[in-house]
């Protein structure tokens, strides 16, 4: 039910607005001639010239992504993420609306939406509604920027599982207002998310067809295409592949939906080896009803009913356990899994599950035990087991299958996950930490203050400055061009801003040339990394000139390749510039010879004097590093704790089998231990016939884990290569579970009387 909650979780993300179905993402196609980037990254005038241009869409809106703002009231002040809305964004993601009139909001340059949380901490009790805000501490008069916003509205708090996360909207004509580009025609310049609603469901692929060719027809040469991809599938299925959507988080889904059945099903060969072990006390039982008039029908109805009943003993306890371990399991997913006692889905979710459980638990011991024929039974007829016995055989190799290839799994899971975590990332994430340039920083000689003083005060070693977080996407482009490049070529270059010593900062290596200097400071030199000047094929690149949006740039450096986005993929070219007026991070090394606690304090306290109306908001780069590997840890965190419950019950399975094989030769035990078998000699005989079955098993299951792991590798492009070791790691670990398991039975025989056994022959 665990696993079901978080398949449910994801399965429901962005599905809570009444219109989802007819609800879409546009995305972005770059085509060019080796491949197709798709982005959820579209022009400005986009919604527009969709919502006016192609008939069939009811709504069309464009927005930012969140990014974290400063808000303020009086003396209460928060950095929550914020987005830039326009009024079609709260109809076609219809939030609930607590306060406020939905039909007027985002339609001023002053107005702002909250949600419910957001207003509760900065009003208290206080009616939210017309009450005036500031957002970035940011002066109007001085900045010539609007930022004192009018409280329109509230609406609920976001759920947890929807993709756009927010804590307030803020008007698009202030996004306009504060960001003029943003307000010219420019179909070059891809920087919003667009979603549109449809009328109709029907009307899909006309209106889709209709986007293809939206591109071509705003901007002469264009090789653009867009495309329609439905809202709701968003977040399970957000990986593409030349153009085309091929998966995402919905294949970690099914592995779980997978795995939650599976680890129900041994349940339910335990529960039929058990029962049919338990055979000979039920057979007199069975022979009496049946000479007394009993239908088998009947019978097989009454072992039926008792495993449901069974089951749903079983359902209570479990249903405790849940409520028990689901805040565990929230923090560990970080997500927010809950039991909704009022959804009638949930319950009847339940039920049935139970249900079927209890059914499939109890359909083979019901048809065995209610085929014994009373004459035999009741004159003594003996259920020995030798008929049952092959099947509980098969049934406990099944058990040990799936759980040999869940330890293979697991532990190439892990392999993987250490092999890219360790795989050089070019740079020293360790003792690196960064602060937004926010408030007070954004005036050069306050951010120049800054270096000053985090260098003299000796917490840091080396400061620069950065136009991104290290470990987030940015900026990039295909306006690059070269001598000897081939004008049908589109290579996509990433490009961001560094200041001085950002090599000596970050830890990067400078392969040749230099890096920007701070005396001579020359916005046409840049810096490449080394796939760059592969990709140009640059022999001599210090001093090269290439054009960059159609101005010569000089390179003055080339840097080792280091990794800012996913390092599940090689790096691409980069370009770096240096241009002051696009830093938004500043980045500081730690001084090795003092404390991190000391160096930290020191540096909070130098920030909050120079910027005291902004939170410092630093945080250390190998921390946001780690975020990377979120789902490869979740798959392997689950996998572990899932894996290890399988192993258990399969354990109990086993245990199930060696109790009834140990009762069934108590004595011919008996009569070897007369003959002077040793108790090692009895184990040994008992264990024998397990030691089989999991071999047999293993083999099994190895050919079956290899497709399964090549298969998840193969979505790779960084991967480990596939060893012998995770299979005998399996082959070791499931002999000794299996011996371990079985002599903890066999042993009690083995050392038993022999009297007790023979002493009625």
């Amino acid at each position: 039910m665990v696993l079901l909650l978080y398949v449910a979780y994801e399965w429901g993300y962005d599905k809570q607005f009444k219109n989802y179905d007819r609800t879409y993402v546009v995305y972005n196609n770059s085509v060019t001639p080796t491949q197709t980037f798709s982005w959820a990254w579209t022009p400005t005038v986009m919604a527009n010239e969709v919502r006016t241009k192609i008939p069939g869409v009811a709504y069309a809106s464009h927005s930012s992504y969140p990014s974290p703002q400063l808000i303020s009231y009086n003396k209460n002040s928060f950095k929550e993420p914020m987005v830039f809305a326009d009024p079609e964004f709260l109809k076609i993601l219809d939030f609930k609306f607590i306060k406020g009139n939905p039909d007027q909001v985002l339609k001023g340059v002053n107005s702002v939406v909250l949600t419910e949380s957001m207003a509760r901490k900065l009003f208290g009790n206080e009616d939210p509604i017309n009450k005036t805000i500031k957002v970035e501490n940011r002066d109007p008069l001085k900045e010539g920027a609007v930022d004192l916003l009018k409280v329109e509205g509230v609406i609920e708090d976001v759920p947890k599982n929807n993709t756009i996360q927010f804590t307030y909207l803020a008007s698009w004509k202030l996004f306009e207002q504060n960001s003029p580009w943003a307000r010219n025609i420019n179909w070059g310049n891809n920087s919003c998310l667009t979603l549109v609603q449809l009328n109709e469901k029907a009307s899909f692929d006309d209106v889709n067809h209709q986007m293809e060719g939206i591109y071509q027809r705003n901007m002469k040469g264009a090789t653009n295409t867009a495309l329609l991809h439905p809202f709701a599938k968003w977040h399970l299925y957000d990986k593409f592949e030349n153009g085309e959507s091929v998966g995402g988080k919905i294949d970690q889904v099914r592995i779980f939906f997978t795995l939650a059945f599976c680890i129900l099903l041994i349940a339910c060969v335990n529960f039929m080896n058990l029962s049919t072990a338990r055979s000979e006390k039920r057979a007199r039982e069975v022979g009496v009803r049946k000479a007394i008039g009993s239908s088998r029908k009947s019978l097989i109805s009454q072992f039926i009913i008792e495993s449901v009943l069974l089951s749903f003993i079983a359902m209570t306890v479990a249903f405790v356990l849940i409520e028990i371990s689901l805040p565990y399991f929230n923090a560990l997913l970080n997500i927010e899994l809950v039991i909704s006692y009022t959804d009638w889905i949930f319950w009847a979710t339940l039920i049935g599950l139970t249900i079927l459980t209890g059914c499939i638990a109890g359909s083979y011991p019901a048809f065995y035990l209610s085929s014994f024929e009373p004459v035999r039974v009741l004159k003594g007829f003996s259920v020995n087991g030798g008929s049952t016995l092959s099947i509980r055989r098969v049934l406990v190799v099944f058990q040990f299958v799936f759980a040999v290839c869940l330890i293979i799994c697991t532990f190439v899971i892990y392999q993987q996950l250490n092999y890219i975590k360790n795989k050089p990332a070019g740079f020293n994430k360790d003792g690196l930490i960064e602060i937004p340039i926010q408030g007070n920083l954004r005036n050069k000689n306050k951010l120049h203050l800054l270096e000053e003083q985090l260098l003299k005060s000796g917490a840091a070693s080396h400061v620069s400055y950065f136009s991104n977080s290290l470990n987030e996407g940015g900026s990039n482009t295909f306006d690059v061009d070269w001598t000897g490049k081939n004008p049908k070529d589109a290579v996509l270059f990433n490009y961001r801003c560094a200041g001085p010593d950002f090599t000596e900062t970050v830890g990067a290596k400078m392969l040749a040339g230099q890096e920007f200097s701070k005396i001579h400071r020359d916005t046409t030199k840049v810096m490449i990394n080394e796939a760059a000047a592969k990709v140009m094929g640059l022999k001599q690149p210090i001093g090269a000139t290439f054009r960059w949006w159609s101005k010569p740039v000089v390179v003055l450096g080339v840097m080792k390749d280091f990794i800012m986005e996913s390092p599940y993929q090689s790096v691409g070219p980069m370009i770096i510039a240096d241009e002051e007026i696009n830093f938004k991070y500043v980045l500081v090394r730690l001084n090795p010879g003092q404390s991190i606690s000391a160096s930290i304090a020191k540096i909070d306290e130098i920030a909050r004097t120079i910027n005291p109306d902004f939170p410092v908001g630093r945080h250390f780069v190998s921390e946001n590093f780690e975020l990377k590997f979120q789902n490869e840890q979740l798959l392997g965190t689950l996998s572990n704790w899932f894996g290890g419950f399988a192993i258990f019950i399969s354990c109990l399975g086993l245990l199930g089998l060696a109790l009834f094989m140990a009762e069934q030769r108590k004595k011919e035990i008996g009569i070897r231990k007369v003959l002077g078998a040793s108790t090692i000699n009895i184990l040994t005989l008992l264990n024998k016939d397990f030691v089989k079955l999991v071999a047999i098993a293993n083999l099994i299951a190895f050919p079956i884990a290899f497709i399964i792991i090549q298969n998840w590798l193969s979505a790779y492009q960084f991967r480990v290569s596939l060893s012998f070791l995770p299979f005998a790691i399996a082959i070791a670990l499931s002999l000794f579970i299996a011996i371990l398991t079985v002599s903890m039975q066999s042993v009690k025989v083995a050392k038993s009387d022999p009297i007790d056994a023979l002493k009625y022959e």
